[in-house]
């Protein structure tokens, strides 16, 4: 176990960062009674394009071999999987040695990316185990999520199939979305983890295919209602919307407003994030805050003595943003301009932080 007290001259800047390994004291100055919690931490993170070098040819890959358009080589391969295995090994790190306890993860290829991902010298001891299905989406990437067994036991996962039909009568073939339901400390949990059709095409004219996956969401969200009332779910991905589109708002019925929220809701902590001008992705000199971490209200109302939720954050270190030029700033990725830049994604990742009073 890990233990973390903050002086009383440094209340001020005490800013809290907690994984499921940590126990942290936390100081009622008025009472001077001290607290101590178990902490846990989830979080999210597109990969941008987690390809292997194989030419698969039942998907979209051809670019991501040696002879493709992006002379994707073994070379460039390694150096993207200890891109990813680096960021994913440092988020909430600065007090909590073990990390991320459940990881969900989107724009991977297949299994084997996963595997060879976990397997990485910075995340094998961590013994994340893998939970993948492949989705029938054109381009062959897929959602996934990854946990720490010792974190967290799998009890059922399954994948929702969206079903989205084009003006031409055809298919449009998109991602499943995940849904992992099992323990968490001892405490049922359920995550889901999404990737919902993008904004290709214009944001108006693609947006029925994300209001269908927001709906798809939220059938699934109230069928966990009906058979736990009191269900803790967490939500999770790049939902190609931001926190106020109508998506988000009016079809999975999310708020951004914790006074209130009606029982069997749905709190979106990344709401009064984007307003205030926060983003996970930026396109065109604006920002958008498509990854998102999204809670339901009995994490929220939970009682202390069970795990609630705490904050929400997104991961930006310098090292994830261009250092400079037109794009200062943006985050750091693997290709811009049909150019290596061996980076790491278009997106920054985003977590949440559980409580539990012990």
């Amino acid at each position: 176990m890990y233990y973390f007290t903050p002086q009383l001259t440094d209340m001020k800047k005490f800013i809290p960062f907690f994984s499921l390994v940590c126990l942290l004291f936390l100081f009622n100055v008025a009472q001077a009674q001290e607290k101590q919690y178990k902490v846990g931490a989830i979080g999210f993170y597109n990969l941008e394009n987690l390809f292997d070098i194989k030419d698969d040819e039942d998907v979209r890959d051809t670019e991501f071999t040696p002879e493709g358009r992006n002379l994707w080589s073994q070379e460039r391969y390694e150096e993207k999987l200890a891109n990813m295995a680096y960021i994913l090994s440092e988020i909430g790190l600065d007090l909590c040695p073990s990390g991320l306890s459940v990881i969900g993860v989107c724009e991977i290829e297949n299994r084997s990316v996963l595997e060879d991902l976990v397997a990485h010298p910075l995340l094998a001891d961590r013994n994340y185990q893998i939970v993948h299905q492949d989705s029938p989406d054109e381009r062959g990437i897929d959602v996934a999520l990854l946990y720490q067994a010792s974190h967290f036991t799998l009890d059922q996962a399954r994948s929702l199939e969206l079903i989205l039909i084009k003006d031409d009568g055809e298919r449009n073939f998109t991602r499943d979305i995940l849904v992992v339901s099992g323990e968490f400390d001892d405490e049922r949990m359920h995550f889901m983890v999404n990737h919902w059709p993008s904004r290709s095409g214009g944001e108006k004219r693609s947006e029925g295919g994300r209001r269908a996956a927001a709906e798809l969401c939220r059938t699934a969200v109230d069928s966990i209602y009906t058979e736990e009332p009191n269900a803790k779910i967490i939500i999770m991905g790049d939902l190609n919307d931001n926190p106020n589109n109508k998506s988000v708002v009016k079809d999975l019925k999310s708020t951004g407003v914790l006074k209130g929220l009606k029982k069997q809701g749905l709190y979106n902590p990344m709401l009064n994030m984007f307003r205030q001008g926060n983003g996970t992705t930026a396109w065109r000199d604006s920002w958008s805050l498509f990854d998102q971490l999204i809670v339901s209200e009995p994490l929220v109302n939970a009682g202390s003595k069970t795990y609630k939720y705490h904050s929400a954050k997104i991961f930006k270190p310098a090292l994830l943003k261009q250092a400079n030029g037109q794009y200062k700033g943006y985050p750091f990725r693997t290709f811009a301009g049909g150019q290596y830049k061996g980076g790491y994604s278009d997106h920054f990742p985003v977590y949440v932080y559980l409580t539990k009073e012990l």
